[in-house]
């Protein structure tokens, strides 16, 4: 129970220091003119100062370097490091709009530079399917898919406020307690440094009026690459080690139930990009919080609506892991339900929209 206590310090840390240094930065974001510009895509009526990144990467990496005045976390040095270089490509994205197949080969490179310097590939699947440990060829790719997949739902969420950042609190705060069963306290301590320093912003970006800073891809893409590191670290356990799971707990439906609206809608969206004949990463107003904010929920019940969906997905997995079906079928049942969710809710939200309009134009 002692190791709790340096886990609940450095989040106390982390939460003060991006608390303090909110609002220095958002005044440097208006001396620099890092704005986000109203466009037709976008859901904003005004420019917003754009370096919440800079507010939540600063908590983040005092909180650790506090914790590393207790333990020693070298582990995450190579998270750290890929964290840095996403957020000044995404900084420089928010600057100067860099194109989507720029990122992509800036993101296929640093998921894999993290993982050769952390030994984590996706290279075991733990009887999944029959399958235990898996050739190069295939390991390596599914990595970068992984990674690169992760880091652009991540980017592709924040298109409303407290989304991004509220999805991200409760990303961490699974990955933590997953790694707190399993006695991983260093990244259960990172997991939670990460959750103090994304707090603040997530109050202030959804409560603030004057003070309204958006975290821009300057964060979606720091906080993608730690989401991308920790589903390595998490899917690189043998699942025999969690505790109280039986021999057929499968965690890359964890990991996925976790992921799941962001990662499903993602696929949706691109999905109906392709079958419309345009980029799968050309942008639009094709989401799922589109689609509710077009039915007319406001920006904060859309946010909490998808996490708590994607809560409730996180409280399925945990009943199909108490259950005694296969590993697949866990799997299985976690894709249903996120497919459920993010396809069939965006069919019903348009239709009953469509309907709506039908109605008020024959009224009129």
């Amino acid at each position: 129970m002692h190791d709790i206590y340096p886990v609940a310090l450095v989040f106390i840390v982390s939460l003060i220091v991006a608390s303090l240094v909110y609002k220095p930065i958002l005044a440097l974001a208006r001396k620099l003119k890092m704005y986000d510009n109203p466009e037709e895509r976008k859901l904003q009526r005004e420019p917003v100062p754009v370096m919440g990144g800079f507010v939540c990467f600063l908590g983040i990496i005092v909180g650790s370097q506090f914790y590393w005045l207790i333990h020693d976390n070298s582990v995450v040095m190579p998270l750290q490091v890929a964290m840095v270089l996403m957020l000044i490509v995404g900084a420089w994205d928010d600057l100067k709009d860099l194109s989507p197949y720029t990122k992509f080969i800036i993101e296929t490179i640093v998921v894999v530079a993290l993982a050769y310097a952390t030994d984590g590939s996706i290279d075991n699947f733990y009887g999944l399917w029959g399958i235990h440990e898996l050739s190069p060829w295939i390991a390596w790719p599914l990595t970068v898919v992984t990674g690169v997949g992760i880091i652009n739902a991540i980017n592709m969420i924040d298109g409303i406020d407290g989304l991004s950042s509220g999805f991200c609190i409760m990303v961490f705060t699974a990955f933590a307690w997953m790694l707190f069963v399993v006695h991983d306290f260093v990244n259960a301590a990172f997991c939670m440094t990460i959750v103090g320093g994304v707090l603040p912003f997530f109050v202030m970006n959804v409560f603030s009026r004057r003070s309204k800073m958006f975290i821009g891809d300057a964060g979606t893409m720091m906080l993608g690459i730690a989401i991308c590191y920790f589903t390595m670290v998490i899917l690189n356990r043998d699942p025999h080690t969690v505790k109280s799971y039986d021999e057929n707990s499968c965690l890359f439906a964890f990991v996925l139930a976790v992921l799941a609206i962001p990662v499903f809608d993602t696929l949706r969206v691109m999905i109906g990009r392709i079958l419309r004949r345009k980029s799968p990463l050309r942008p639009d107003r094709s989401h799922l919080h589109h689609a509710f904010i077009d039915y007319g929920f406001h920006h904060l019940e859309t946010a909490l609506l998808e996490i708590i969906l994607n809560m409730i997905i996180i409280f399925f997995w945990m009943v199909l892991e108490r259950s005694h079906l296969p590993m697949q079928w866990k799997l299985y049942g976690v894709i249903i339900a996120g497919v459920s969710v993010t396809f069939g809710l965006y069919w019903i939200l348009k239709k009953n929209k469509e309907s709506a309009n039908v109605k008020i134009k024959e009224l009129l």
